[in-house]
Parts: C-alpha cells; structure tokens; sequence
C-alpha cells in the first residue's frame, strides 16, 4: 500500500497484537506471542522483528502509531511497572518506539482506558464502565465522554481493586486484588484446585457445557469478584452500563450472566443493579482504542482530548 496508515499495537501480557487502518477501513490485523520471558530486551527485540515484518508486507512507514500498555508508564515514558512482566521496569518505552517508528507520530496509553474509549464510542454511550478479562484484569471508566481520572492523570486500575481481603496474593504483591481472583490464570487456578488436576482454557469450556460442578463454581467465584468490584464503582460514580469483554471473557460467555446475578444479589434497597453486556469489541478493545489514538494524535490533538 502507497498511502499513509494508522497503526495500532495492543502490548500484552502473553501476545502483542497490531491493527492497520487506512481510513477508516481495516488493513490488515496480525498477532504474535510472546517467546519465553527472559529480559525486555529480548522482547523488544522480538517486537521489532514482528514490525519489520508488517512494514515490509506493507509498503510504507506508518503516519502514526498508537500503543495500548497493560503497565504504568510514568511521566518520562519510562515503564514504572509491570507485575507481569517485571523485567519490563525502568524501560525506556518512548525511546525504544521512536527506534521503531523514527517517521510517525507515536503516543501510548493505559490498555483498559483505551479499551473502555473504543467500547463507549462502539456502544454510543458516555457514561460506561469496561473490564477487560484476560491474562490480568483491566478495565476503564467513560464519563460524560472522556476517560476517568484522564490520560496524563494515570489509569483506572479496576485489576487492582482490592475485593478480596484475605484473598490470594496478586502479582502487584497486594493481597485479594481482583486480578488475583477473577483473571483468566487465576480462574484456571481456582479450577484446578476445585478438579484435584491441571486445567487448560480448552478444559474449563468443554466442562462448562457439560456443567460440571468444579468448572461452574470456579467461573462462579470470578463473577462474584467482578460484581463486587462493579458494584463499588456504581455506588461512587453512577455509569449507565457495565460491558465485560477480554480475551478469557469473549470465550466464556455464561461469565457476563453470572455476573449479572450477582449484580442483583448485591443491590440494596432503592437501587437497581447496573445493566451488564459483553463488549461489543470482544478481546479487541483496547487494539481499537490503539488505533484511535492514533489517529487523534495525528491530527494534532493531544491524547487528553481522547
């Protein structure tokens, strides 16, 4: 392709995912997983192989770049943390993007507050709360239209709501965080302990749809901490909706109904539960919300204005 495009990279935990737009048409959309963790620059450098690749396939540099980022980069664009990726902290992010991309115009922002961007706009609504499901817990919060805190005020980390006091201990060295309970490994996790053996993705949905009793109570216990947490957001800031999507969510779709029923447990008088829906997006939220940012970057507007 000769003309400019606009690139979106959604950084994983486990696979780093790059969607092309020309226009407002989808170019191309690829994914590659990551090697096994060693260092960051391995994975930088296994990163850059990927992108070689896509801008050899396509023709021409990008016009800009967006990048959804699971960890805390700080004000000098440098990763502070990374629970999943350890090795990550202290990475220049800015420096090593702009070796990538010398040509485009590049800026980053927390992967959840991406995603609940592209599922509010997706879902025409302006007061919306995301959760991401996945290898963590992410998720963002829309008010009147704009992130909540704001991109440059630092992220919502609804993955780091604390819903389980003497819960499991989360990778961010906290104790009952609700990615320690409710994210994809941490429900496998809680199956595995329910069986008496290993369990694999593939394993937990063949035994949903047989309804066994160890794979309903382990989706179960990771609904419970979702309504729990989305119920502690409804009582402090009033969203319209709640919209559950993720890589681990998209593929269990009983998890959002469960959800809901606890939701309507957890209800007090005088209150009506919040309305809950899977993501438009489905595991794609955050890699729309990349590409967006993109494209507002590039028409000279600042990412406060996403």
């Amino acid at each position: 392709m000769g003309a400019p495009y606009h690139l979106g990279i959604d950084v994983g935990g486990t696979k780093v995912a790059f969607r092309v737009e020309d226009g407002a048409a989808c170019v191309e959309e690829t994914s590659f997983r990551w090697g096994p963790r060693h260092s960051v620059d391995e994975d930088l450098a296994q990163l850059a192989r990927h992108v070689a690749q896509l801008r050899q396939r396509l023709g021409t540099p990008p016009e800009a770049v967006g990048v959804a980022m699971p960890g805390t980069v700080g004000p000098d664009g440098r990763v502070a943390a990374w629970p999943s990726r350890p090795e990550w902290t202290g990475c220049d992010l800015g420096t090593s993007l702009r070796a990538l991309f010398p040509e485009a115009a590049i800026a980053w922002a927390d992967d959840g507050d991406l995603g609940a961007l592209a599922e509010a706009r997706a879902a025409g609504c302006d007061d919306l709360l995301y959760i991401g499901v996945g290898t963590g817990v992410g998720g963002g919060l829309v008010l009147g239209g704009a992130p909540c805190p704001g991109l440059g005020r630092g992220s919502f980390e609804i993955g780091h709501l604390v819903v389980a006091l003497d819960g499991p201990r989360c990778v961010c060295g906290r104790q009952g965080c609700l990615q320690a309970v409710a994210s994809g490994p941490a429900t496998l996790r809680r199956a595995a302990l329910l069986r008496g053996a290993d369990v694999t993705f593939d394993d937990l949905r063949e035994a949903l749809s047989g309804e066994e009793p160890w794979a309903t109570e382990a989706v179960d216990g990771t609904a419970r901490a979702l309504a729990a947490a989305v119920t502690g957001v409804q009582e402090l800031v009033h969203p319209e909706r709640v919209l559950i999507g993720g890589g681990f969510a998209a593929g269990i779709p009983e998890l959002v109904r469960r959800v809901a029923e606890h939701l309507a447990g957890l209800a007090r008088p005088g209150q009506s539960p919040l309305p809950s829906a899977p993501a438009k997006l489905g595991g794609l939220s955050s890699l729309r919300g990349a590409v967006s940012l993109a494209r507002l970057n590039v028409s000279g507007k600042s990412t406060e204005d996403c």
